[in-house]
């Protein structure tokens, strides 16, 4: 009994919604005279999911004398600071593309999740990949050596990518959506040794219901959007303590938003002196 009307409430459910589990909206359309006009209204969820601001910590401690005598000609303090938030920085990436609870490569939705055909990455892959998120794509996002991978297959087909200037950099585009590098998204060792990875597609900001970024602004000691530098004090030995604090979480706010390419090979390499000799036997 209880089973059955599991079912029941199930394809009640599902008979208000599409594929995509959201709810359809009644409409009519036509020039047809004397044709009522249904109601209908957007629901929203009653328990939404709640993100919760990861916060990454470390104490930067500094000798008083240090900080004394070798303040010239580069500030000790400040030049402690620069690189342990730099240090801070790299592992934020790292968490925005590998945390369980949050990062990229697991909020995927499994509708947006495809394979390679061949195991190295093709332009028809990337094709692929635009198709799931095919509402402004802001950019492509993978490992440097994913990126040499998808250019050697370029190469080997005479279709070589443009390049466009981003921030003072060159960086390489397919379709017109650029390719971003970034070493956090990890390698996985395969049985050939070549090894595997992936490839993702995001679709960036909030007004178009895509990946954004969350941060509390105005904490106290904040010396950027969420991070905060606090003195803790000097104790019996003349160091001074400094904690710093950065809080950070990411929001994928549409499945539609994000898409990932898998199994991608990026130690293969094509035989172009075998290319040229086929050719010339021909």
């Amino acid at each position: 009994e209880s089973f059955g009307k599991a079912v029941e409430e199930y394809l009640k459910i599902r008979s208000t919604v599409n594929k995509h589990g959201e709810k359809h909206i009644d409409l009519v359309a036509g020039f047809d005279e004397d044709v009522e006009i249904p109601e209908t209204y957007v629901d929203y969820s009653n328990k939404p999911r709640e993100y919760s601001l990861q916060a990454i910590q470390t104490v930067v401690r500094v000798h008083t004398r240090v900080s004394d005598l070798y303040n010239e000609p580069y500030n000790q303090i400040e030049q402690q600071m620069r690189l342990t938030i730099e240090g801070i920085k790299e592992r934020q990436e790292w968490e925005f593309i590998n945390n369980r609870e949050f990062g990229l490569l697991h909020s995927v939705d499994p509708g947006q999740r495809i394979s390679t055909r061949y195991g190295t990455p093709t332009p028809d892959d990337l094709d692929d990949l635009l198709t799931k998120v095919w509402k402004k794509p802001a950019f492509f996002l993978a490992h440097p050596k994913a990126i040499a991978a998808f250019e050697r297959e370029c190469t080997w087909r005479g279709v070589p990518p443009p390049t466009i200037n981003l921030f003072g950099s060159p960086f390489l585009t397919w379709r017109g959506v650029p390719l971003i590098s970034s070493d956090k998204i990890e390698i996985n060792k395969s049985k050939s040794g070549l090894g595997t990875t992936s490839i993702l597609l995001l679709r960036i900001g909030e007004n178009e219901q895509g990946v954004v970024g969350l941060h509390q602004a105005g904490i106290p000691g904040e010396i950027s959007p969420s991070l905060s530098a606090r003195l803790m004090g000097l104790d019996k030995l003349g160091v001074a303590s400094y904690l710093l604090t950065l809080y950070s979480s990411l929001a994928v706010l549409t499945d539609d938003a994000l898409a990932v390419l898998e199994n991608v090979e990026v130690g293969y390499y094509h035989d172009y002196e075998h290319r040229k000799t086929a050719i010339k036997t021909k």
